[in-house]
């Protein structure tokens, strides 16, 4: 994610410097690529719409990350069906690069944690997603979000400590033979070497 401001206004400049990290926000909100290019093109016609009336009172990259957030609060309102919320871990490698095996433990620990995420309530989940996943700052969530800092700072906290708790309650993790991390559901019928 670009850490400066776009070059100059201009609506290029803005979804050039900026796209790319709203696009990867909004996918892990929803979880679904489709969906987050959907809500990232209403996202894009919204900055442009509001771009000539911008008064910099905050800074662009948290102007935008706030209509984003917006867009998305806005499609969870509406939706009637339950929403995958988060993709949790990013995948840095590629599939070919992993042994099939390894990438199917991946995928399974992924869907794990996945899960207990999206369990968290809405607020949680979006302070947790753009200041752990997304690197913002606790001021610029405190704008996007329109609560005050100490606000965001309970819901980082908070979610951390959810997300702690639902994965030792739900989750079992142990190492394998190779001494890597590995995770189960519990009550799986699965024993573990």
């Amino acid at each position: 994610m670009s850490e400066r401001e776009p070059r100059d206004m201009s609506f290029e400049a803005v979804i050039e410097d900026l796209g790319p990290a709203l696009r990867s926000y909004l996918e892990r909100m929803v979880g679904d690529p489709t969906l987050a290019d959907d809500l990232f093109q209403e996202t894009s016609i919204k900055i442009a719409r509001g771009l000539p009336g911008f008064e910099g009172r905050s800074t662009i990259k948290t102007w935008a990350f706030q209509i984003a957030h917006r867009v998305c609060i806005d499609h969870f309102r509406t939706s009637s069906s339950k929403q995958t919320f988060l993709e949790f871990l990013e995948e840095d490698h590629a599939a070919s690069d992993l042994e099939h095996d390894e990438a199917i433990v991946i995928d399974e620990m992924n869907d794990c944690i996945r899960d207990v995420i999206d369990s968290l309530p809405p607020d949680y989940r979006t302070a947790l997603v753009l200041h752990d996943l997304q690197g913002l700052t606790a001021e610029e969530i405190s704008r996007i979000s329109e609560c005050s800092l100490a606000t965001v700072k309970i819901r980082i906290h908070r979610a951390r400590k959810r997300l702690r708790d639902a994965l030792q309650d739900q989750c079992r993790f142990y190492h394998d033979r190779d001494q890597v991390l590995r995770c189960d559901r519990k009550g799986s019928d699965d024993s573990k070497a």
